[in-house]
């Protein structure tokens, strides 16, 4: 819902929401904007010609994230698919920073995401609990002992590619919210894969080791090479399905994990993260008539940067 002030309307954001009809808690759930800025206070104040807006709530409300692991300094757990890390458009209140600080009984404002996963995508995330700790593991990034195993099923999967390494730099679009190889302002990036398994109708599981973090790396690089993940849409992956059977499928996500990281902890030991390949992706990989077994092939594979 957007909403223009007109003289007369009111004075502040609380009046406008008032008279927007706008729900009660829009604004304690971080779902009120002016402009571009997400606001927090009912007091604020606005004047004739600015626009409100106050997002839809997501219909990710319910879903919940499991604590994988908790140490002195870091927090693991596996984000279902459906909720995005930080706050986004839909609101603060059930992003996965939220939902993980009132997990865990501590202010949002002291977790620090050490990686991100897209709304549409599952799988370990880790957070940081201090400063100190998120110094460590963004040392750990540039050393290259932040390590990071996702799997993933792609709609269409090129016989030729095999494994390898990726490396086209990522730069960013005239739409915000995506990236494109060699965009604008590109940066390097580097993305491990190996090609797992294929169906007989062409569809592939991937194993990915990200060696770098850019936004949708994977998915960028993916599609780049002819093999953009099913659920992708804004990559050029299908999101609708239709079998020999005529049964449509209809994923509903990403079809991307994050199945395993490994960070170290305060004495320098590896910290083993892990998250069971969600079952929805290994229907949908059935379904396909993907082989069930190439899943332990996906996630313990070798994947090494030649």
């Amino acid at each position: 819902m957007r909403w223009v002030v007109r003289p007369g309307d009111g004075s502040t954001v609380r009046e406008m929401l008032a008279l927007a009809g706008a729900d009660a808690e829009a604004l304690l759930e971080g779902r009120v904007f002016l402009g571009q800025r997400r606001l927090k206070e009912g007091s604020e104040r606005v004047v004739p010609g600015d626009e409100v807006r106050i997002a839809a709530r997501p219909p990710a409300r319910g879903l919940q994230p499991s604590i994988l692991l908790c140490t002195g300094d870091l927090v693991a757990v596996d984000k279902p698919a459906g909720i995005p890390t930080v706050a986004d458009h839909g609101g603060s209140a059930y992003a996965l920073t939220a939902l993980v600080a009132r997990a865990v009984g501590v202010d949002s404002a002291h977790l620090h995401p050490t990686s991100r996963l897209d709304r549409d995508v599952s799988g370990v995330v880790v957070f940081a609990l201090t400063k100190s700790a998120a110094k460590r593991l963004s040392g750990a990034r540039a050393r290259g002992t932040y390590e990071r195993r996702y799997v993933a099923v792609a709609s269409h999967a090129p016989t030729s590619l095999g494994s390898g390494t990726w490396n086209a730099p990522i730069g960013r679009t005239r739409d915000p919210r995506l990236r494109a190889i060699d965009g604008r302002d590109p940066v390097p990036a580097t993305t491990v894969f190996a090609l797992c398994a294929r169906t007989s109708g062409g569809c592939g599981l991937f194993a990915f080791a990200p060696v770098t973090g850019r936004t949708h790396q994977i998915r960028v690089h993916a599609a780049h090479a002819g093999a953009p993940l099913v659920g992708d849409r804004a990559y050029g992956g299908i999101a609708r399905l239709t079998l020999p059977s005529g049964r449509v499928i209809e994923p509903g996500r990403i079809a991307l994990h994050a199945a395993r990281v490994v960070v170290p902890d305060e004495k320098n030991r590896p910290i083993v993260a892990t998250s069971q390949v969600p079952v929805a992706l290994r229907e949908l990989w059935s379904t396909l008539g993907g082989d069930a077994g190439a899943w332990e092939l996906a996630t313990s594979c070798a994947l090494n940067d030649p």
